[in-house]
């Protein structure tokens, strides 16, 4: 019988006291400067938008540089903006944390919710203001409900995502045969980290759900649109140019595309470190700390989104999507 014990040196334990005692001191400063970074962001937002304007109309008045620049700049301002609060990092960074997923997997579902942003925000505009030319106050109206809707899908998310954890043994069989056929008066005895040739525990690769889980975390990121790709999109509806708004708004996506995917990245690489880090996370150990680590995230989800929902800016008769969050 093999027995395993953890060997914490005094260093160690230093040096995981003085992490602890950082990580609660930049959180407790993030914290209390948190209003000025949000009224921070939105400002560079509005400031942003005036060149995005500008060089809208450039183009409008055939400078056909301001075409180019509109496409950069919008790339850009996709980019910076995501790196501000919003909903959209919170739900990448918490699910790929507690997920284990190849990494290329991961990029692929930030691109693809990050570009569905940008569709939806195209839908949005071209059904409401092109097709049925609703006031302002009337998108401000639709803006509200589908903020409120996406809330409440990213909570269903948190909830598929806690029910998956709860639920995974008894959708899983107990002793799966990977090997041999193996009757239950073999396995009389047996313990999980037993080495009999079976497998009594999921592997916490298979506790990363399906494409299903994949295809709600796209959409749990897509389905609220980017408040900056509306409001060019409005504008560029209002002078004419609806379709170099559309060219904005999808250059917008890729930039936060872009910002997301780094972010998953490190998120990966910080994941997968932890387990290496801690060599007796195997096994048993691996599978039980992915399905608490499931639950978490679920949690973690289902209250954001309550706090998004709660938190979604009032309807406005003058419109008001430089104020939304993305």
């Amino acid at each position: 019988m093999k027995t395993t014990s953890m060997n914490i040196t005094p260093a160690k334990f230093a040096g995981l006291g003085a992490g602890t005692l950082l990580l609660l001191a930049l959180i407790s400063l993030f914290a209390r400067h948190w209003a000025e970074f949000v009224q921070y962001c939105i400002n560079a937002q509005i400031y942003l938008h005036r060149y995005l304007v500008l060089y809208l109309l450039q183009q409008r008045n055939h400078q056909y540089s301001g075409g180019v620049m509109l496409a950069l700049g919008s790339f850009i301002y996709g980019f910076l903006h995501s790196v501000g609060p919003g909903h959209g990092k919170f739900v990448i960074t918490t699910y790929l944390a507690t997920h284990r997923r190849q990494l290329n997997a991961s990029r692929l579902i930030t691109l693809f919710g990050s570009l569905l942003q940008g569709v939806v925000a195209i839908l949005f505009v071209l059904v409401l203001a092109v097709s049925l030319n609703l006031s302002m106050g009337d998108l401000s109206l639709s803006r509200y409900w589908l903020e409120k809707g996406s809330a409440l899908f990213i909570a269903a998310f948190g909830l598929v995502v806690i029910l998956r954890a709860i639920g995974l043994q008894r959708r899983k069989p107990l002793i799966i045969n990977s090997l041999k056929p193996a009757t239950t008066a073999e396995h009389q005895g047996h313990t999980d980290d037993c080495a009999c040739g079976h497998r009594h525990l999921p592997g916490a690769a298979e506790m990363t759900g399906d494409w299903r889980n994949a295809l709600w975390l796209v959409l749990s990121i897509g389905i609220r649109p980017c408040s900056g790709a509306i409001l060019i999109l409005v504008f560029a509806n209002a002078v004419g140019m609806f379709t170099w708004g559309v060219i904005s708004a999808m250059s917008m996506a890729l930039g936060t595309a872009l910002s997301i995917m780094i972010l998953a990245t490190l998120v990966h690489y910080a994941r997968e470190k932890f387990i290496a880090a801690n060599g007796n996370l195997t096994g048993k150990r691996l599978a039980q700390a992915s399905q608490l680590a499931m639950i978490v995230g679920g949690v973690l989800l289902v209250l954001f989104a309550l706090l998004l929902f709660s938190s979604v800016i009032p309807i406005s008769a003058n419109g008001d999507f430089i104020a939304a969050g993305c």
